[in-house]
């Protein structure tokens, strides 16, 4: 039988999830099972008014914190509005990254010159963004050389981790929409990906998975952590 998701934690206000990549966090127009809010709402029942404190791409996976309740909701969303939440994300990127730990301090805004609505890019006129990084793994692979980083992003800008990666010169695995040919990214949402365009990709989703999230909870230091899907680990193994 299959699972709503995989949950990490569970209280009377909080419901910690390990996201499958994949998975869109809001509504779509399919069934009830195409969303990660929806498979929320039939895990706590009808009544439920579930707030999803943070969000992850669709084909980003790991750790999404959902509030029961208003009270609650209202309470974490103060903690990362005033950025008091450490996150930890590990990504895979192309090439060995040369620095053994580096922040990429660059603004991001609207690409212009794409014909995808959603993509930003690097451009001095956009919001402030800061990402530091540490390298945990160099190894090789018969598609190239790759690197596992260790992300931890002191901003929140849509996708901040992907484009600041790409534009450090090592894209992450596996991103259609950043990695280079972002017609990649109009294939995978008009679910025409070609089995050469899949090969090019290497992985099924894009190597980006959120780890770890810690702060200050009702007076305890709170930790969650998440481990990523198999198809990300057998790529290290």
């Amino acid at each position: 039988m299959q699972t709503l998701f995989d949950i990490i934690y569970e209280d009377a206000d909080l419901l910690v999830i390990n996201k499958p990549a994949g998975l869109v966090c809001h509504p779509t127009k399919g069934d009830a099972w195409s969303s990660l809010i929806s498979r929320v709402r039939l895990h706590l029942g009808p009544d439920a008014r579930p707030h999803l404190i943070n969000r992850l791409d669709r084909e980003t996976s790991g750790l999404v914190l959902v509030a029961k309740s208003e009270t609650a909701a209202l309470e974490l969303r103060r903690i990362w509005e005033g950025r008091q939440v450490q996150k930890e994300y590990w990504a895979l990127v192309h090439g060995h990254v040369a620095a053994e730990r580096g922040t990429i301090d660059a603004p991001l805004g609207r690409d212009g010159e794409s014909k995808i609505a959603i993509k930003d890019r690097v451009c001095a006129e956009g919001a402030a963004a800061r990402t530091d990084f540490a390298v945990e793994r160099r190894f090789t692979r018969d598609a190239g050389n790759f690197t596992r980083l260790k992300v931890m992003p002191h901003t929140g800008r849509k996708h901040q981790i992907r484009i600041h990666l790409a534009h450090l010169g090592h894209p992450i695995v596996g991103d259609k929409l950043y990695g280079g040919d972002e017609d990649l990214y109009l294939a995978l949402v008009e679910d025409r990906l070609t089995p050469e365009q899949r090969q090019r990709l290497i992985l099924p989703h894009h190597a980006l998975h959120a780890r770890e999230l810690k702060f200050l909870w009702r007076g305890h230091e709170t930790v969650f952590r998440a481990e990523p899907e198999d198809w990300f680990l057998e790529f290290l193994a």
